[in-house]
């Protein structure tokens, strides 16, 4: 199992940020999640820590007490060296659907001048990509997703919508995401996901987990309004595939 130097920094009275290289790569992600797991079963349940893990840092919070920055951080770099690849995590593939029609897709003419793709090439690359989720954060809900083809890389727009609609699919450098609700923003809207991606009166608010994988599918208008009158009365349909990472 490959290791990496990490950094372990104060993060406030009640929390610790545990650091890996910056690189968007699934190596290192898949670390930090084995490390979680490892940390779980070594001390650090969850009835005394939250753990929050996202690209290339995991930040564990104690819910109850200020923590002795000083004893976790050796403690941390000791269980790092003795961790180990356990069984497999289980994992998702999800796959959801994505209106492109025009009046959703409000930046496509944008982004197809910036990457010399049709709105044709455009909508087959974004849709046939397999994204790893790298974090969730910014809204509650909003996944953070690389993978991005390099054919599709668009700069964040240089001055931000004040709102961006809810479902609203982006596209921002190497990441591409789904706004869970309506918010400013600055990524790329390419389309529209009518799957609702945060509820907070469920006990799991967010169906989705870091680790997980995403790949969108094209659908009509029509079919858009029938995902929306669905959601709207509760009947969310979501496919999904059991993985392991």
């Amino acid at each position: 199992m490959t290791s990496y130097p990490i950094q372990i920094k104060p993060f406030g009275v009640h929390a610790i940020l545990i650091e890996w290289p910056k690189d968007i790569e699934r190596s290192i992600l898949d670390d930090i999640l084995i490390f979680q797991d490892f940390l779980l079963r070594n001390d650090f349940d969850t009835k005394e820590w939250e753990m929050v893990p996202a690209y290339s840092s995991l930040t564990l919070i104690n819910i109850h007490k200020e923590i002795d920055h000083k004893a976790i951080s050796s403690q941390l770099h000791n269980l790092y060296g003795e961790r180990k690849e356990g069984i497999k995590r289980q994992t998702h593939l999800w796959r959801l659907p994505v209106c492109y029609d025009a009046e959703f897709g409000i930046d496509l003419e944008e982004v197809s001048g910036h990457t010399g793709k049709s709105i044709e090439q455009i909508i087959k690359l974004h849709s046939t990509s397999t994204y790893t989720v790298y974090g969730i954060g910014f809204l509650p809900g909003f996944m953070y997703l690389g993978g991005v083809p390099k054919d599709l890389e668009t700069p964040r727009k240089t001055t931000p919508r004040l709102n961006v609609k809810k479902g609203s699919v982006g596209l921002a450098r190497k990441q591409t995401g789904i706004y869970p609700q309506d918010s400013p923003g600055g990524w790329n809207i390419i389309g529209n996901c009518p799957i609702p991606l945060f509820n907070p009166e469920k006990e799991n608010p967010c169906f989705v987990s870091v680790g997980d994988s995403i790949q969108f599918y094209s659908i009509t208008r029509a079919q858009f309004d029938l995902h929306t009158i669905q959601a709207e009365v509760g009947l969310v349909l979501l496919k999904k595939e059991s993985t392991s990472a």
